[in-house]
């Protein structure tokens, strides 16, 4: 699978939200989207770029684009992510990957010398007509906003 690039047509998805409510990203044609894809809810960086995510949520509402965050975990552990900090958005779950794979952010990772298949933290913009805007593959935590502002400026 390739990186998407800017004018790339963004992959379709309907996930479910935190709350079990099916999202779409044809529902949301006609109006900018942003997603991020984290790794795993609670974990100190997907907590950081997930509040920078809820804390510009004003300032990203007023450019008239929708927030999304993507994690492989199942609505309940998305939901209780969201009753801790309030995010105000949709916490999608992918279980089975298959968005993030579209996307080319599940990747081969390791740590502590043991590799294993997850998220690659990374986000994009998608445009009013579903094309990729803005990608930013192994984006750090507190840099996900900042690029999603530079690229709506």
């Amino acid at each position: 699978m390739a990186e998407l690039t800017i004018g790339d047509a963004a992959p379709a998805f309907t996930l479910d939200d935190q709350n079990g409510k099916p999202v779409s990203l044809a529902a949301l044609k006609g109006q900018p989207v942003f997603i991020y894809f984290y790794p795993k809810p609670s974990t100190p960086g997907c907590t950081t770029q997930s509040c920078a995510v809820r804390d510009a949520l004003p300032e990203i509402k007023s450019n008239h684009v929708t927030a999304l965050g993507i994690s492989v975990c199942e609505p309940p552990a998305q939901a209780k992510f969201d009753a801790k900090y309030g995010f105000g958005f949709p916490l999608l779950s992918d279980p089975d990957h298959a968005v993030c794979e579209a996307y080319d952010v599940w990747r081969e990772k390791s740590m502590y010398g043991k590799t294993y298949m997850g998220v690659l933290r990374s986000a994009f913009l998608i445009d009013p007509d579903g094309r990729i805007a803005g990608a930013w593959y192994n984006v750090s935590p507190a840099d996900t906003v900042p690029s999603l502002m530079a690229a709506l400026a």
